[in-house]
């Protein structure tokens, strides 16, 4: 659904587009004064402020507080964090592997509860450090599991001791791996033993199959269970974020090119908190809405109280079957009750004298608290909704841009793509643009409506910020424009500064306004 303002601007963009193409455009579109179509002072000047605008968006990278984890990479983690604890409680490989999965993988943790009491950190997690069934000069066990007999070197066992047939131990591993993560809290099949069973016994007695599932468990439990990581929540992404706590943003851009809050893990939203976000997206899915549109627009039968929506015609009404009851519209008595001397089929004398005497009155007031409710909450959505959808198509343009449109700018002047950075820069700075303008839209609506101050301000900056997007068309403009006809290079260098310029104007409405959002 488009708003009002997102039409203007699309109309505004069309007409300047068709007196570009019809060669309608003043000349001095491209040149800023001079012969040859420069003027050496402000285009320094203007360069000189790109560049530093350039580096402080390097330096917020630099500054990220949070790193993007490919499999490899946390496959690596995994075994380094599992190495450390191995080597500084000298305990094997897989005792160490359960301590961290008990303790939610944190090293510092496992270290404070070891030192602070062997013992206790060994209960809790099920490592013995001796047997609890000793067997000495027996030849044959019998299965604790089957009850059949068996000789030594077909029977095994956890730390524990208790003994079962390698038939029933591969049985019990198969189907608590299949069962689900549950598996890496396996425990001895006695049912009063809590030892733990590690990954040695499931190298040595469980399938291909099944030690690949066991696996993919453990590398989703090292993310999954670890405070200072997530999974990525783009469909299909395989990428995982680590986070340092103190970053002071929770904006986080995968590899993927999906940008996500990682506190809440929706997507990007500042300046809007968490908790707003939550409250929106709720009230957008819930039927609290639906129920404020019945009440504003329809009235109840009086028979069989089914909501009745009024759009045209008398006030005659007649409800569905199987009810068919026939009323008055205004003061919903009986139909058979009305006619010439109760004013007709467009007017009610009883309503109207009722209505004077206030009886009416409670009803319209819920009736008109219900219309405004909705018609605010529609005007949020729209815009919300609007920006949501022209953020989707930028996406999809910029797409289409680096896989198609930029080789063959490259190759019309010759640039090697790497120079023509700046028209992506451009593009995701639209982009960004359109998400935090489309979630200051969610924090308006909840802006409380005593805090006059600070919603006069918001929506300055709003007006500002709507502004700025007509007047700077956006870099598919220039892009589309530089492709299509082809420019000489110096009309070219000036395409490259309106985009850079572009960015800019861009980019200080948006700070403002999530630095009003935030305050």
């Amino acid at each position: 659904m488009d708003s009002e303002d997102d039409m203007m601007d699309a109309n505004y963009v069309d007409s300047v587009d068709d007196d570009f193409y019809s060669g309608d455009m003043d000349d001095d579109y491209y040149s800023d004064g001079g012969e040859d179509g420069y003027d050496d002072g402000p285009d320094y000047d203007f360069m000189a402020e790109a560049a530093d605008d350039l580096d402080d968006m390097v330096l917020s990278r630099m500054q990220q507080s949070y790193t993007v984890l490919r499999e490899g990479d946390i496959q690596q983690r995994l075994e380094d964090d599992i190495a450390s604890v191995s080597t500084v409680l000298s305990i094997s490989r897989f005792d160490a592997i359960i301590l961290l999965r008990h303790y939610n993988w944190s090293v510092s943790k496992v270290h404070d509860e070891w030192f602070a009491d062997e013992e206790a950190a060994r209960k809790s997690v099920g490592l013995l450090d001796k047997p609890v069934v000793q067997f000495s000069n027996i030849r044959e066990f019998t299965c604790g599991i089957c009850f059949e007999s068996f000789p030594c070197e077909k029977i095994t066992s956890a730390a524990c001791g208790h003994p079962f047939c390698l038939s029933c131990w591969s049985g019990y591993i198969s189907t608590t791996i299949n069962d689900g993560p549950g598996c890496l809290m396996l425990r001895c099949p006695d049912p009063s033993c809590w030892a733990a069973v590690g990954q040695d016994m499931i190298d040595l007695l469980a399938s291909d199959v099944d030690k690949d599932k066991y696996s993919r468990y453990l590398l989703r439990s090292y993310v999954e269970d670890n405070r200072k990581t997530k999974w990525c929540p783009a469909p299909g992404c395989e990428y995982a974020v680590d986070f340092a706590a103190g970053g002071g943003s929770f904006d986080v851009s995968c590899l993927c090119s999906y940008s996500f809050c990682w506190n809440c893990t929706e997507e990007a939203h500042r300046p809007v908190d968490c908790g707003t976000v939550s409250k929106w997206i709720l009230k957008n899915s819930a039927e609290s809405e639906n129920m404020n549109w019945i009440l504003a627009n329809s009235k109840p039968c009086p028979k069989c109280k089914r909501p009745i929506e009024k759009n045209q015609g008398c006030m005659h009404m007649t409800c569905t079957p199987p009810c068919k009851f026939e009323f008055c519209w205004l003061c919903l008595g009986a139909w058979s009750d009305h006619g010439e001397r109760t004013g007709g089929f467009y007017a009610c004398n009883r309503y109207e004298a009722a209505k004077q005497e206030g009886a009416y009155d409670e009803a319209e007031r819920r009736r008109e608290m219900a219309k405004n409710s909705l018609e605010r909450y529609t005007h949020y959505y729209e815009r919300w909704a609007s920006n949501q959808s022209s953020r989707q198509k930028a996406l999809a343009d910029l797409h289409q841009m680096q896989t198609v449109h930029l080789e063959k700018l490259s190759d019309i002047h010759c640039t090697p793509e790497s120079q023509l950075k700046f028209i992506t820069d451009a593009w995701l700075q639209t982009v960004e643009c359109r998400r935090v303008l489309k979630w200051t839209y969610a924090y308006g609506y909840y802006l409380p409506e005593h805090e006059h101050a600070k919603r006069q301000f918001f929506e300055y900056l709003q007006g500002r910020k709507r502004m700025g997007d007509r007047i700077t068309f956006g870099p598919s403009f220039f892009f589309n424009h530089q492709v299509r006809l082809s420019l000489d290079w110096k009309d070219f260098i000036n395409v490259q500064r309106r985009s850079w310029n572009s960015s800019l104007m861009q980019k200080v409405p948006r700070r403002n306004l999530m630095s009003s959002g935030q305050s």
